[in-house]
Protein backbone atom coordinates (compact mmCIF):
# COMPACT_ATOMS: atom_id res chain seq x y z
CA UNK A 1 0.00 0.00 0.00
CA UNK A 2 2.56 2.63 -1.15
CA UNK A 3 -0.14 5.56 -1.48
CA UNK A 4 -1.98 5.01 1.57
CA UNK A 5 -3.17 8.41 2.78
CA UNK A 6 -1.84 10.27 -0.53
CA UNK A 7 -4.48 11.81 -3.40
CA UNK A 8 -3.89 11.77 -6.48
CA UNK A 9 -5.41 13.20 -9.68
CA UNK A 10 -5.01 11.39 -13.18
CA UNK A 11 -6.07 13.07 -16.16
CA UNK A 12 -7.34 11.35 -19.02
CA UNK A 13 -8.66 8.66 -16.80
CA UNK A 14 -11.67 7.58 -18.10
CA UNK A 15 -10.49 5.06 -20.43
CA UNK A 16 -7.26 2.87 -21.79
CA UNK A 17 -3.39 3.27 -19.95
CA UNK A 18 -4.99 6.19 -17.74
CA UNK A 19 -7.82 4.11 -16.46
CA UNK A 20 -5.25 1.36 -15.73
CA UNK A 21 -2.86 4.16 -14.01
CA UNK A 22 -6.31 5.38 -11.42
CA UNK A 23 -7.22 1.57 -10.80
CA UNK A 24 -3.61 0.53 -9.84
CA UNK A 25 -2.88 4.04 -7.99
CA UNK A 26 -6.38 3.09 -5.49
CA UNK A 27 -5.34 -0.66 -5.49
CA UNK A 28 -2.36 0.63 -3.74
CA UNK A 29 -3.93 3.12 -1.27
CA UNK A 30 -4.99 6.17 -2.69
CA UNK A 31 -8.14 8.15 -2.91
CA UNK A 32 -7.85 9.00 -7.25
CA UNK A 33 -9.51 11.56 -8.85
CA UNK A 34 -11.01 10.35 -12.29
CA UNK A 35 -9.87 13.69 -14.07
CA UNK A 36 -11.94 13.76 -17.99
CA UNK A 37 -14.18 14.75 -20.34
CA UNK A 38 -16.03 11.29 -20.87
CA UNK A 39 -18.52 11.04 -18.27
CA UNK A 40 -19.57 7.77 -18.87
CA UNK A 41 -16.12 5.98 -19.08
CA UNK A 42 -15.17 8.14 -15.68
CA UNK A 43 -18.12 6.85 -13.72
CA UNK A 44 -17.40 3.09 -14.86
CA UNK A 45 -13.73 3.54 -13.23
CA UNK A 46 -14.86 5.02 -10.25
CA UNK A 47 -17.82 2.18 -9.62
CA UNK A 48 -14.83 -0.44 -10.23
CA UNK A 49 -12.72 1.15 -7.84
CA UNK A 50 -15.17 1.69 -5.31
CA UNK A 51 -16.58 -2.09 -6.20
CA UNK A 52 -13.07 -2.86 -5.25
CA UNK A 53 -12.80 -1.05 -2.24
CA UNK A 54 -11.10 2.08 -3.04
CA UNK A 55 -11.83 5.16 -3.05
CA UNK A 56 -12.58 7.51 -6.09
CA UNK A 57 -14.43 10.17 -7.34
CA UNK A 58 -14.87 11.82 -11.21
CA UNK A 59 -14.40 15.39 -11.60
CA UNK A 60 -15.62 16.55 -15.73
CA UNK A 61 -12.41 18.33 -16.49
CA UNK A 62 -10.83 19.85 -19.74
CA UNK A 63 -7.09 19.99 -19.01
CA UNK A 64 -6.48 22.68 -22.02
CA UNK A 65 -8.66 25.40 -19.46
CA UNK A 66 -7.45 26.99 -16.81
CA UNK A 67 -10.36 27.71 -14.92
CA UNK A 68 -11.37 24.30 -15.05
CA UNK A 69 -7.59 23.09 -13.88
CA UNK A 70 -8.68 24.99 -11.02
CA UNK A 71 -11.70 23.89 -10.49
CA UNK A 72 -10.55 20.30 -10.20
CA UNK A 73 -7.94 20.89 -7.92
CA UNK A 74 -10.38 22.74 -5.75
CA UNK A 75 -12.79 19.97 -5.91
CA UNK A 76 -10.01 17.27 -4.97
CA UNK A 77 -9.10 19.31 -1.76
CA UNK A 78 -12.44 19.78 -0.84
CA UNK A 79 -12.87 15.81 -0.80
CA UNK A 80 -9.74 14.66 0.15
CA UNK A 81 -8.03 17.61 1.98
CA UNK A 82 -5.03 17.78 0.06
CA UNK A 83 -3.07 16.74 -3.29
CA UNK A 84 -0.06 14.50 -3.61
CA UNK A 85 0.37 13.33 -7.11
CA UNK A 86 -0.55 14.12 -10.49
CA UNK A 87 -0.48 12.17 -13.42
CA UNK A 88 -0.71 13.97 -17.09
CA UNK A 89 -2.14 11.53 -18.83
CA UNK A 90 -4.89 13.55 -20.86
CA UNK A 91 -4.55 13.46 -24.71
CA UNK A 92 -6.46 13.97 -27.94
CA UNK A 93 -5.46 10.35 -29.75
CA UNK A 94 -7.87 8.06 -30.62
CA UNK A 95 -9.76 11.12 -32.96
CA UNK A 96 -6.42 12.49 -33.87
CA UNK A 97 -6.79 13.85 -37.47
CA UNK A 98 -3.66 12.82 -39.72
CA UNK A 99 -1.89 15.79 -41.82
CA UNK A 100 1.16 16.99 -41.98
CA UNK A 101 2.56 19.86 -39.97
CA UNK A 102 2.56 22.18 -43.42
CA UNK A 103 -0.80 21.47 -44.13
CA UNK A 104 -2.90 21.05 -40.99
CA UNK A 105 -5.49 23.28 -40.34
CA UNK A 106 -4.41 25.87 -37.93
CA UNK A 107 -7.13 26.02 -35.73
CA UNK A 108 -7.41 22.03 -35.08
CA UNK A 109 -3.46 21.82 -34.75
CA UNK A 110 -3.75 25.09 -31.56
CA UNK A 111 -6.69 22.92 -30.08
CA UNK A 112 -4.58 19.50 -30.33
CA UNK A 113 -1.50 21.62 -28.60
CA UNK A 114 -3.79 23.21 -26.20
CA UNK A 115 -4.71 19.47 -24.86
CA UNK A 116 -1.58 17.14 -25.93
CA UNK A 117 1.20 20.29 -24.51
CA UNK A 118 -0.19 22.70 -23.13
CA UNK A 119 -2.87 20.61 -20.49
CA UNK A 120 0.35 18.60 -18.53
CA UNK A 121 1.20 22.91 -17.66
CA UNK A 122 -2.34 23.80 -17.47
CA UNK A 123 -3.05 21.11 -14.58
CA UNK A 124 0.42 21.10 -12.96
CA UNK A 125 -0.08 25.51 -12.68
CA UNK A 126 -3.12 24.63 -10.84
CA UNK A 127 -1.62 21.32 -8.61
CA UNK A 128 1.40 22.79 -7.30
CA UNK A 129 0.76 24.71 -4.47
CA UNK A 130 -1.32 22.30 -3.36
CA UNK A 131 1.71 20.02 -3.89
CA UNK A 132 4.06 22.33 -1.92
CA UNK A 133 1.26 22.61 1.21
CA UNK A 134 1.69 19.00 1.56
CA UNK A 135 5.21 19.70 1.67
CA UNK A 136 5.86 18.18 -1.69
CA UNK A 137 4.85 15.46 -4.20
CA UNK A 138 5.35 13.85 -7.85
CA UNK A 139 4.43 14.49 -11.04
CA UNK A 140 4.08 12.43 -13.95
CA UNK A 141 3.85 13.12 -17.47
CA UNK A 142 2.44 10.84 -20.45
CA UNK A 143 4.91 11.06 -23.79
CA UNK A 144 5.65 8.78 -26.19
CA UNK A 145 8.18 7.15 -27.81
CA UNK A 146 6.97 9.27 -31.17
CA UNK A 147 9.13 11.90 -29.54
CA UNK A 148 12.17 10.26 -31.12
CA UNK A 149 10.80 9.39 -34.72
CA UNK A 150 8.55 10.81 -37.45
CA UNK A 151 4.85 11.21 -36.35
CA UNK A 152 4.40 14.89 -37.11
CA UNK A 153 2.39 17.08 -34.70
CA UNK A 154 1.58 14.50 -32.44
CA UNK A 155 5.51 13.86 -32.31
CA UNK A 156 6.05 17.26 -31.86
CA UNK A 157 3.62 17.81 -28.76
CA UNK A 158 5.02 14.79 -27.00
CA UNK A 159 8.83 16.29 -27.66
CA UNK A 160 7.06 19.21 -26.04
CA UNK A 161 6.52 17.52 -23.11
CA UNK A 162 9.80 16.01 -22.64
CA UNK A 163 11.25 19.61 -22.12
CA UNK A 164 8.04 20.36 -20.01
CA UNK A 165 9.46 17.43 -18.10
CA UNK A 166 13.11 18.55 -17.56
CA UNK A 167 12.23 22.49 -17.18
CA UNK A 168 9.53 21.48 -14.72
CA UNK A 169 11.90 19.37 -12.62
CA UNK A 170 13.87 22.44 -12.13
CA UNK A 171 11.65 24.74 -11.43
CA UNK A 172 9.90 22.95 -8.81
CA UNK A 173 12.80 20.89 -7.44
CA UNK A 174 12.81 23.37 -4.78
CA UNK A 175 9.49 22.27 -3.20
CA UNK A 176 10.67 18.75 -3.22
CA UNK A 177 7.76 18.15 -6.05
CA UNK A 178 9.32 15.99 -8.58
CA UNK A 179 8.48 15.47 -12.50
CA UNK A 180 8.42 12.41 -14.85
CA UNK A 181 7.29 11.53 -17.73
CA UNK A 182 6.89 7.91 -18.99
CA UNK A 183 7.16 7.45 -23.18
CA UNK A 184 5.09 4.35 -24.11
CA UNK A 185 5.85 2.36 -26.93
CA UNK A 186 3.21 0.90 -29.43
CA UNK A 187 0.63 -0.05 -27.05
CA UNK A 188 -2.81 -1.92 -27.31
CA UNK A 189 -5.63 0.54 -26.77
CA UNK A 190 -8.65 1.35 -28.55
CA UNK A 191 -7.56 4.66 -29.30
CA UNK A 192 -4.33 2.43 -31.05
CA UNK A 193 -6.40 -0.35 -32.79
CA UNK A 194 -8.34 2.61 -34.23
CA UNK A 195 -5.27 4.72 -35.14
CA UNK A 196 -3.18 2.29 -36.91
CA UNK A 197 -4.94 -0.88 -37.38
CA UNK A 198 -3.52 -3.62 -39.26
CA UNK A 199 -0.16 -0.96 -39.24
CA UNK A 200 0.33 -2.00 -35.41
CA UNK A 201 1.35 -5.47 -36.54
CA UNK A 202 4.37 -3.41 -38.27
CA UNK A 203 5.28 -1.53 -35.35
CA UNK A 204 5.78 -5.60 -33.17
CA UNK A 205 8.75 -6.29 -35.59
CA UNK A 206 10.77 -3.36 -34.83
CA UNK A 207 10.52 -4.00 -31.02
CA UNK A 208 12.97 -5.90 -29.27
CA UNK A 209 9.89 -7.59 -27.25
CA UNK A 210 8.04 -8.82 -29.84
CA UNK A 211 4.66 -7.84 -29.11
CA UNK A 212 2.41 -4.70 -28.33
CA UNK A 213 2.15 -3.23 -25.09
CA UNK A 214 -0.45 -3.70 -22.85
CA UNK A 215 -1.92 -0.42 -20.35
CA UNK A 216 -0.87 -2.57 -17.63
CA UNK A 217 2.68 -2.93 -18.70
CA UNK A 218 2.92 0.94 -18.03
CA UNK A 219 1.72 0.93 -14.59
CA UNK A 220 4.65 -0.04 -12.71
CA UNK A 221 6.53 2.44 -14.33
CA UNK A 222 3.78 5.12 -12.91
CA UNK A 223 3.35 4.09 -9.57
CA UNK A 224 7.55 3.76 -9.16
CA UNK A 225 8.02 7.58 -10.54
CA UNK A 226 5.38 8.38 -7.64
CA UNK A 227 6.27 6.62 -4.91
CA UNK A 228 8.91 7.31 -2.87
CA UNK A 229 10.99 4.67 -4.29
CA UNK A 230 12.59 6.82 -6.94
CA UNK A 231 12.76 9.83 -4.11
CA UNK A 232 15.97 11.19 -6.59
CA UNK A 233 14.83 11.06 -10.00
CA UNK A 234 13.26 13.85 -11.23
CA UNK A 235 13.50 15.71 -15.04
CA UNK A 236 13.91 11.68 -16.68
CA UNK A 237 11.92 10.20 -19.12
CA UNK A 238 11.61 6.68 -19.23
CA UNK A 239 10.49 4.90 -22.03
CA UNK A 240 8.33 1.68 -21.80
CA UNK A 241 8.58 0.38 -24.91
CA UNK A 242 9.34 -2.96 -25.69
CA UNK A 243 13.03 -1.97 -27.04
CA UNK A 244 11.53 0.41 -29.28
CA UNK A 245 13.85 3.38 -28.88
CA UNK A 246 17.70 3.05 -28.52
CA UNK A 247 19.43 6.52 -27.21
CA UNK A 248 23.04 6.34 -27.03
Amino acid sequence: MRFKDKVIIVTGAAQGIGAAYATALAAEGAAVVVADLNETGGAEVVAQIERDAGRAMFVRTDVSSAESAAAVAEATVAAYGGIDGLVNNAAIYGDMAFDLLITVDWDYYRRFMSVNLDGALVMTRAVWPHLQARGGGAIVNQSSTAAWMYAGFYALAKIGVNGLTQQLAHELGGMNIRVNAIAPGPTDTAATRKQAGDAAKELVKGLALKRMGQPEDMVGACLFLLSEESAWITGQILNVDGGQIFRA
